[in-house]
């Protein structure tokens, strides 16, 4: 895989996991509903000439997607919610 396709997939999976929290969250709280914003983001990443991103550029991106989870963190923790991801036996 070239860098220009790690980058994108390393950007991709932040907003995935970002869209998935919101999921989980919305789904529990009865808010529901998807993230727009976010589907709108995942296509223009698909349609970005990725060779203009460097890698510091993606570390932010996966840094500011850290940062958020940590705020997450103390409502998951407190167990207010379910899990993002089930936990799945092999």
């Amino acid at each position: 895989m070239d860098r220009k396709n790690k980058y994108r997939l390393r950007i991709q999976n932040c907003i995935w996991t970002i869209m998935d929290v919101h999921d989980t969250v919305s789904d529990e709280d009865g808010i529901g509903g998807s993230f727009p914003q976010f589907e709108d983001l995942e296509q223009s990443i698909q349609d970005l000439d990725m060779s203009h991103i460097s890698e510091v550029e993606v570390l932010m991106v996966e840094q500011a997607t850290n940062d958020l989870l940590v705020e997450y963190q103390p409502i998951f923790e407190s167990g207010e919610f379910g899990p993002v991801y089930e936990l799945r036996e092999n």
